[in-house]
């Protein structure tokens, strides 16, 4: 009975060893490392973006994402003031690499971009220059329909985006300054 008291606890602890834990000699020989984060690149989501190591969702405060997207793409080409958008008041931000941030009430309420860059991706599988076949390939796509500004397409309700000449022209998430 001894015997089996001493050996349950190893059982048990062998038992949860996957070996998805690198020992502590691997972690000395490097096993197990993190890739480093690429501080220049900006990962743009449905529901915000993540700039580098830092994630903004949509209400992050505009002093702050605009500070980390200088850092990552640098300084902002322009300021634009949008009094009169359907959403209410907004000011966009628009960046090297094609990337346009709007903000409202100081806060980040939506992105767009229009140009293919290596820093600049969309985290869902659409990307500028997707051709037409890809896109409607993908899970959760639809075709927004009677859309005044052109072919718009939405992905599972949280990116959205333009078609001209058969490929993805911009994509955009979050609140926008368009008039249909």
């Amino acid at each position: 009975m001894r015997v089996l008291l001493i050996a349950a606890p190893l059982l048990v602890l062998t038992a949860c060893d996957d070996g998805s834990v690198p020992s502590p000699e691997d972690r000395m020989n490097g096993a197990g490392e993190v890739a480093a984060i690429d501080e220049s690149l900006v990962s743009l989501r449905g529901d915000g973006m993540i700039v580098g190591a830092e994630a903004f969702y949509f209400a992050a405060g505009q002093t702050e994402v605009e500070t980390a997207l200088a850092e990552a793409l640098g300084e902002a080409r322009e300021n634009i003031e949008l009094d009169e958008c359907g959403a209410g008041p907004m000011v966009a931000t628009n960046y090297p690499g094609g990337l346009t941030v709007n903000f409202q009430n100081g806060n980040l309420a939506g992105w767009r971009v229009d140009e293919a860059t290596d820093n600049v991706v969309v985290s869902s599988d659409v990307a500028i220059g997707t051709p037409r076949a890809d896109l409607e390939a993908l899970s959760g796509y639809s075709v927004i329909p009677d859309s005044t500004l052109g072919e718009e397409f939405i992905i599972s309700g949280e990116v959205a985006g333009f078609v001209e000449a058969d490929t993805v022209s911009m994509i955009y998430a979050g609140v926008q300054c368009f008039f249909r």
